[in-house]
């Protein structure tokens, strides 16, 4: 070892003295050397650092304890921790002060801060979020900002060099480089409606909500997630294109929520059973369980048992992939579709139309549950596994708030039958039932409420 030392000692000392008498060189045969030092320059002041806290609440078993509550009082406003969020955020318009980020950055916060390149830290406000394409837009008070244009992803190439540029932990600018991999990605577990961009540019925790942007300085994707085993980079990141961001973004400024389309369908994965009892050949596409009367697809003489194997030329391997194209193509929108009935391919055109049975109030349902609203679960939560309905919010003083419902309860359960959707409890409330009893997960617990 110690030989090996020396060698490298002197190594060192030669190489020290030909540096001393000769620098590196600035062009090689008349041509510089190629950097993206110059590219950076423009391109790192828009990317910030995002830091959300969020109060959450601490439960205590002693205080739920009727023996420990008859001796002790319980803390003035319960036991709270703050727990923080850090990661990284682009400004797409300087003059409006916008920024984008991940949902999951600031998914939940009481309270948001944007850190500038030059070290300004100010308060954000968070304009909207939607969790099924991971994007949340936030408005900075600020000026002298700087900020990217966002690229046309349509032309994007597998091959073509991409940059990661993140903010992460309030350290400053990171900055990584890779090609794009591959396009059009999804199947990821858990990540709601997909359409990713991978690349081998590294994406490191805190980058999520940063930059990818290509050689030009233009964004070109929001960079959210990774594939790992050890949660760190192995070369296998995910970006939401910047098209998909950008509609994002106009709705959520517009409408304060993502108005997604629908083709009228409920479907499943065509898997070998379902073919054989259908007498169709097992393979790829999804097939329609049921249609929805006046809808786009009942309109197209689209039936139960139809099996969807294409849409605009996408292949559809199964009911995930006909749920993803519906949430991300734009309403109004018209669409070739190709399925097969009988063994016979048959095409068919329709125009997507707003999805209008997504949210419903409570009073619509049933009086005694006034001033709660509801709506359908995300895709990000549907493909977590989890089934039903969801409450979006709840009026103060209201019935619904007197009844013992909170705002993020999931409903799976209605007087001991399970739901799906709304139109399932719409249903079952049709009947005027006496009694109300609904099964729903609060948090990670499962619980019984019954409604008066």
């Amino acid at each position: 070892m110690r030989f090996i030392a020396r060698i490298g000692c002197s190594l060192l000392i030669s190489m020290a003295a030909w540096c001393a008498h000769a620098a590196l060189p600035v062009a090689v045969d008349g041509q510089a050397l190629p950097s993206l030092a110059p590219m950076l320059e423009h391109t790192t002041p828009a990317v910030v650092n995002v830091s959300s806290s969020t109060r959450v609440a601490v439960r205590n078993p002693f205080f739920n304890d009727p023996f420990f509550q008859r001796f002790f009082e319980r803390p003035e406003g319960g036991n709270e921790r703050i727990q923080q969020s850090l990661g990284s955020g682009v400004i797409v318009d300087a003059a409006r002060g916008l920024v984008l980020t991940n949902n999951h950055v600031v998914e939940r916060a009481d309270e948001v801060s944007v850190t500038l390149h030059d070290g300004r830290s100010v308060k954000a406000e968070i304009l909207g979020r939607d969790p099924d394409t991971d994007i949340a837009v936030l408005k900075i008070p600020a000026n002298k900002l700087v900020a990217l244009a966002l690229a046309d992803t349509e032309t994007l190439r597998v091959g073509d060099f991409v940059v990661a540029i993140g903010n992460p932990f309030g350290l400053g600018q990171s900055v990584t480089s890779g090609i794009v991999s591959a396009l059009g990605r999804s199947g990821l577990r858990g990540l709601g409606y997909q359409n990713f961009i991978q690349t081998d540019a590294s994406i490191n925790p805190g980058n999520s909500g940063g930059a990818l942007v290509n050689l030009r300085g233009e964004l070109v994707g929001i960079n959210s997630a990774i594939y790992s085993s050890s949660g760190g980079s192995i070369g296998i990141g995910f970006a939401v294109p910047a098209n998909l961001a950008r509609s994002v973004m106009d709705q959520l400024i517009a409408f304060g929520e993502v108005k997604r389309g629908s083709l009228g369908v409920q479907s499943q994965d065509l898997d070998a059973r379902l073919a054989r009892a259908l007498n169709l050949e097992p393979g790829r596409g999804a097939v329609v369980t049921q249609v929805v009367p006046d809808s786009p697809a009942d309109r197209a003489a689209i039936l139960a048992g139809d099996v969807i194997v294409r849409i605009e030329g996408k292949i559809i391997a199964n009911a995930s992939d006909l749920s993803n194209i519906e949430g991300l193509l734009p309403i109004g929108k018209a669409l070739s579709i190709e399925s097969i009935r009988e063994g016979k391919t048959r095409n068919s055109s329709l125009t997507l139309i707003a999805n209008s049975a997504q949210q419903v109030a409570g009073e619509k349902l049933d009086p005694r549950l006034g001033g709660a609203r509801f709506g359908e679960l995300t895709q990000r939560e549907k493909q977590a596994g989890l089934k039903g309905i969801k409450v979006l919010s709840i009026a103060t003083g209201s019935v619904a708030e007197r009844n013992g419902m909170l705002a993020g309860d999931i409903i799976f359960g209605l007087n001991r039958f399970e739901i799906g959707s709304l139109p399932d409890v719409s249903k079952l409330l049709s009947a005027k039932p006496r009694q109300i009893l609904f099964s729903l997960y609060r948090g990670r617990q499962a619980y019984y409420l019954p409604i008066e």
